[in-house]
């Protein structure tokens, strides 16, 4: 990618991916992108769980009624965990890492898509967090923020216009 602003006029979320793998080079390029995540005080109260295999992503897919279905087609997954005893701002150390595999993954030209776990439901009622936390083995006092998943994408997304942001939501100075 030329530079960071490119980049982020060209990101989507991509929900379809070809079935196509991703290479063990690319993947590992992704997760040091979330390690090099700041955290508060350095922390780093983070956990992430590399899920490759089509079976587990698949059941994966079935941790929340609506919106979970890219986990089932994708190349790779990555569950992000985050140990609550740690930092009592988990929410936001999860979240800087989940988007730094976001931006590293684009410009490597590898499409990605954030899918709500934490405070979400499985259509049975149950959580999604304690789906993914049984299917995954994660131990309790791990919260399931997230999970990205990645692949060559498979749908045809236009740049954000710049014209269209909203402006109106920055205030200068004051409200």
């Amino acid at each position: 990618m030329e530079n960071l602003h490119q980049l982020l006029l060209e990101r989507h979320s991509i929900r379809r991916y070809k079935d196509q793998p991703v290479s063990a080079d690319d993947v590992r390029t992704i997760l040091e992108a979330a390690l090099l995540a700041p955290s508060s005080k350095s922390a780093r109260p983070w956990q992430f769980v590399v899920v490759e295999d089509k079976a587990t992503l698949t059941s994966l897919a079935g941790c929340k009624q609506f919106g979970a279905k890219p986990i089932s087609s994708a190349a790779f997954a990555v569950v992000v965990t985050v140990d609550t005893t740690v930092s009592d701002v988990y929410v936001e150390d999860a979240s800087v890492a989940a988007t730094l595999m976001h931006l590293q993954a684009a410009d490597l030209g590898i499409g990605s898509c954030w899918i709500q776990i934490r405070n979400r439901f499985a259509a049975d009622g149950e959580s999604s967090e304690t789906v993914v936390r049984e299917i995954l083995d994660i131990p309790e006092q791990f919260s399931v923020e997230c999970i990205v998943t990645f692949g060559y994408i498979d749908e045809e997304r236009k740049p954000v216009d710049p014209s269209k942001l909203l402006w109106e939501k920055v205030h200068i100075g004051r409200w």
